[in-house]
């Protein structure tokens, strides 16, 4: 009788689910050894069917420890005959650094930009909860399950949740920066159910970003630029006055001249609002002067003084309007 120690060991650090053996089943001795690390689990098969779930520790394969192997597989053989089963250990370690993402972008209704099309991606960390239930209904017969294949699954399950969340909690993506985390927590909480039925949990849940495209990222960063430039006449005539002085600084001919024909055409255009707005701007810091009053009509006959033109009444020595001294 030979007996048997059974274990797997993960070089890769990625396998989720490795059967022993890989294809069919494996003769077994009653009295052989499965050693489960701490990080594992092994669902024990006969006939196809799971019989138990081994904890982390050195088994030893019997009738007693495997409540399915009953007497009557090993009576007719003195508990000595070899019987046919399988192995199937599970990793119970956090997968970390799992990736998500939009392969299309999703659209969504902006408060401020109207209909924009967005895209997300993230990492997400699983781990087995209940190996038996994840061997049975994600693995099945295969003899290898790394981590990528989950990914790409669950992939999709969270992009459709997290469609659902940013109609509920945003409404204009200039908000983005202060929801991140709001909206990692909301997601988390409605993949849980998703997880479950397959025997995961999902420890960690982030986005990374969310962003909309190019063009869209384009207007925003000219809509933030006009908000720090403020006036835009008055950055407009800078920019004019600008054009022309480096067009006058070029050499004639050539470039130069098609430069100062273009930015004549351009200050042809821009100098009558220019002047429109000059003039509306003088008008309504300067108000015009209230008129002098008339002087008084001076009676038929009377003087008037040289130096000012007023009139002089009969008999005066000082000119009433300038108060000059008369001769």
């Amino acid at each position: 009788m030979v007996l048997q120690v059974i274990e797997w060991l993960d070089d890769k650090g990625d396998t989720m689910v490795h059967r022993w053996p890989q294809s069919g089943s494996g003769a077994i001795t009653l009295g052989s050894q499965c050693v489960v690390r701490e990080s594992q689990a092994a669902v024990f098969f006969r006939d196809g069917k799971a019989y138990d779930v081994l904890g982390p520790g050195r088994h030893t394969l019997t009738s007693l420890n495997i409540p399915g192997l009953t007497t009557a597989f090993s009576i007719p053989f003195g508990f000595k005959s070899p019987f046919r089963a399988e192995v199937v250990f599970v990793a119970t370690k956090v997968f970390t650094n799992l990736k998500w993402g939009t392969t299309e972008p999703v659209v969504f209704r902006d408060a401020e930009l109207g209909m924009v099309r967005l895209r997300a991606f993230g990492v997400f960390s699983p781990r087995i909860a209940e190996p038996q239930l994840f061997a049975n209904k994600v693995v099945g017969t295969q003899g290898v399950f790394a981590s990528e294949r989950v990914e790409a699954f669950f992939r999709e399950v969270i992009v459709a949740r997290l469609n659902d969340c940013l109609g509920e909690t945003l409404k204009t993506i200039f908000d983005l920066p202060k929801h991140y985390d709001e909206l990692g927590s909301l997601v988390k909480a409605r993949v849980l159910d998703d997880f479950g039925k397959y025997g995961l949990e999902v420890i960690d849940f982030l986005i990374n970003a969310i962003t909309p495209p190019a063009e869209v990222q384009k207007l925003m960063d000219e809509r933030t630029g006009m908000a720090a430039i403020g006036d835009m006449n008055a950055y407009m005539q800078f920019k004019a006055a600008q054009a022309m002085t480096e067009a006058a600084k070029q050499p004639g001919g050539g470039a130069a001249a098609g430069m100062g024909a273009g930015v004549g055409v351009g200050m042809g255009m821009l100098i009558p609002g220019m002047l429109q707005q000059a003039q509306q701007q003088q008008q309504q810091q300067q108000k015009p002067a209230a008129p002098a009053a008339p002087a008084p009509a001076a009676p038929a006959g009377a003087a008037f003084c040289t130096s000012c033109g007023a009139a002089l009444p009969a008999g005066a020595k000082f000119c009433p309007g300038c108060g000059g001294k008369l001769v």
